[in-house]
């Protein structure tokens, strides 16, 4: 007699007197993967979380042997495309990227339709940026020390772009206030492009960005450069220096991406991509695209990324609540 009893936690087949145990999902995890893999991305296409996952995609069907496709399901600041990687099946068909929106929403949203420490299971950071904060050139300031001594003799007068009202620029320049106790005012704009016109037409102060973004206006002198926002210098401008360096000690904003996905993944899927993509981010033709982007590779553990994820939770929180933001 063959008697099947369910619970949420395991199947337990009897059969004859003897008890097999099989774990949720541990079939699919056996000859991993033997069809295509989806890879959402909450963004649309042709920005940068997008190229970086697409550079991912296409190395990880090299390595695989299956085709990695990526699927664009932007929306609510990367929400529609997280929540359905959160809510698919945790067979390894299914992975969600995932950048700094996903570590600031928590703070930003009163409810998501997940919960961005319980609903995943980190698999690896692919790559880390700098932002680059540059400034009109009417601003008379040439660094940091000089911008902040300014925005405290002319509180609320300066003011600074971003992409949106929780965006990881709009997080960098509450950052600074939080930290320097400048009250530079933010304006919002529905997308990276028009801040970036509205800088260089000197309708505002200051933009932190992505700097492959700004450097060339940097670099033709139409803007200032004046720091970035990672720990060491960026590689794509060691002459600019830090924000840390230049008198904002501890200072960091990584524009960052990586990849996860739905909690409860056999270990044994989560422990082969994350040496897969290892393994493909020390390429040199892999880390040559990243460079044009203004990335570099940031692979690590998922027990390292799982950390990450949860410091920057806590960080965005505090700045969010010191600086009032709320969803538009």
């Amino acid at each position: 007699m063959i008697r099947i009893t369910k619970t949420v936690r395991e199947f337990s087949i009897v059969l004859a007197g003897c008890t097999f145990l099989i774990a949720p999902w541990e079939s699919s995890s056996q000859g991993y993967p033997n069809r295509s893999i989806r890879l959402i991305v909450p963004y649309a296409a042709g920005g940068p979380s997008d190229a970086t996952a697409r550079i991912v995609a296409q190395k990880l069907s090299e390595q695989l042997g299956q085709q990695v496709v990526v699927d664009n399901r932007l929306g609510a600041n990367s929400i529609i495309g997280t929540e359905l990687g959160a809510k698919a099946p945790p067979d390894g068909y299914t992975l969600v990227t995932a950048s700094n929106a996903f570590t600031i929403n928590p703070s930003v949203y009163k409810t998501l339709p997940y919960d961005t420490l319980k609903d995943f299971a980190p698999i690896s950071l692919t790559t880390s940026g700098a932002l680059l904060l540059a400034v009109h050139p009417a601003i008379p300031s040439n660094g940091m020390r000089g911008l902040i001594a300014l925005a405290k003799s002319r509180p609320g007068e300066l003011t600074c772009a971003s992409g949106g009202s929780g965006s990881s620029a709009h997080l960098a320049l509450e950052l600074l206030n939080y930290t320097t106790g400048t009250r530079i005012t933010h304006v919002p704009y529905k997308g990276a492009s028009q801040g970036v016109t509205d800088l260089l037409g000197g309708h505002v102060s200051m933009y932190f960005t992505s700097i492959n973004v700004l450097l060339p206006y940097v670099r033709s002198g139409k803007l200032k450069g004046l720091a970035v926002t990672t720990q060491r210098r960026s590689t794509a401008a060691p002459g600019i220096p830090t924000v840390a360096e230049s008198g904002v000690p501890g200072y960091e904003v990584l524009n960052w991406n990586g990849i996860l996905a739905p909690a409860g993944t056999p270990r044994e899927i989560i422990s082969r991509l994350n040496a897969e993509i290892a393994g493909q981010l020390k390429a040199p033709d892999v880390q040559e695209k990243f460079a044009v982007n203004g990335m570099e590779v940031a692979a690590n553990t998922p027990e390292q990324f799982g950390s990450y994820i949860a410091s920057e939770i806590a960080k965005w929180g505090k700045v969010v609540k010191a600086a009032g933001i709320k969803a538009d």
